[in-house]
């Protein structure tokens, strides 16, 4: 019901941005996207969870970063279409809006066609029995605490609101960075270098992906996110090519850190599942914290966004304390591993049918073969 709500929200604020676009009404118009906002907030809280669960829970990540790297090749798409496609003879009268008011029209009608979709769907639901049987099955229930004292989740929650605001701060001041740092460089063809770097980003996800198919999540994800500090420390210093080479790498190995932490976090959680991963996807509200904060360090150092990038690397460095507790500190490490080997999902983990079951039979002809010796031994003695 999640889904259907978030779709539905999402399609009503499309509908409400159609006739302000019409109307050229700037407060209209952001309403409408706090609506659009609500609604991908629900669908993004209910999804990752879902994703997560819904399988064999070894594969957990591999699911999805899949559906996140997705989601990553949408970031690169949608500002070419909106660019070259869409909004491509657009103007300032009210007549050139009309190309953008089909736009949230079709929008709308796509999302609440989906909403329908999903609505007749055979869809199973989740319960918290179905999480507290599979942490219980995989062994990753070392303790029943209760919710308050799940300080991994906690953990995972403020790794989630490190990493992600550091992640949406460079993105938002990355047109910035490469218009003071690279000289001839407008806004225009910074915005190109932006999509670039976000086509690298789509490409560190399906990466990751293929490394988690042969390597423990918790490896690669320790690998990236040191090697997002390792990279964006020399692009407060680095000008030109160089620096925003260095962001280009960053966003590169930030790649699956986001649904990495979510899978990770939530481990072990057993019936706690549903509520925990409310707390690790409110993560995301990072996003709206750290980024004001490298905008007031760049203003109060004459503007220079270059020296500002000291604020994400601060927080790059707070999240990299969950990547080392879940590697090297048992009680985060023995949990992920546990479900990192567990066979759910991959063979039959129940009873034996003893009658229909080719091992028991062959053990039943064994026996009587043996009974059948003995018995012609004792009729020749």
């Amino acid at each position: 019901m999640v889904f259907i709500w978030g779709l539905c929200l999402y399609g009503a604020g499309a509908l409400v941005a159609w006739p302000c676009i019409v109307y050229r009404s700037f407060g209209g118009f952001c309403a409408a996207i706090f609506i659009i906002g609500n609604g991908l907030g629900s669908l993004e809280t209910a999804a990752n969870p879902y994703i997560t669960v819904c399988g064999p829970p070894r594969y957990s990540e591999i699911r999805i970063n899949i559906s996140q790297a997705f989601n990553g090749i949408g970031t690169v798409v949608a500002p070419v279409l909106g660019s070259y496609v869409f909004f491509l003879k657009t103007g300032e009268d009210a007549k050139a809006l009309r190309n953008v008011q089909w736009v949230y029209l079709a929008i709308a009608i796509f999302v609440f066609l989906l909403a329908v979709v999903f609505f007749f769907a055979n869809i199973p639901e989740i319960t918290d029995a179905d999480m507290e049987y599979q942490a219980t099955e995989t062994h990753g229930d070392l303790s029943v605490k209760p919710f308050r004292k799940q300080y991994r989740l906690f953990h995972a929650a403020f790794a989630q609101f490190c990493y992600t605001g550091a992640q949406v701060a460079i993105a938002s001041y990355f047109i910035n960075y490469v218009v003071q740092t690279r000289p001839n460089t407008d806004s225009a063809l910074a915005a190109k270098f932006l999509a670039g770097a976000q086509g690298t980003f789509a490409l560190g996800r399906f990466a990751g992906v293929g490394l988690m198919r042969f390597i423990k999540a918790r490896y690669v994800f320790l690998v990236y996110l040191t090697c997002c500090i390792i990279f964006i420390a020399p692009s407060i210093t680095q000008r030109g090519n160089i620096g925003m080479s260095m962001l280009y790498l960053t966003l590169f190995f930030e790649s699956i850190c986001f649904p990495t932490i979510v899978a990770l976090g939530m481990r072990g959680l057993g019936k706690y599942s549903k509520r925990g991963s409310g707390f690790i996807v409110a993560g995301v509200s990072g996003g709206a914290c750290i980024p004001p904060l490298l905008g007031a360090a760049a203003d109060a150092n004459n503007h220079n966004v270059a020296l500002a990038m000291v604020v994400p690397l601060m927080f790059f460095v707070a999240a990299e304390s969950y990547a080392i507790a879940v590697n090297f500190v048992p009680a985060y490490r023995d949990v992920a591993d546990k479900f990192a080997t567990a066979e759910i999902g991959l063979r039959d983990v129940g009873t034996v049918d003893e009658e229909n079951s080719p091992g028991v039979v062959a053990g039943d002809e064994k026996i009587a073969a043996a009974q059948h010796d003995e018995t012609v031994i004792t009729t020749k003695n």
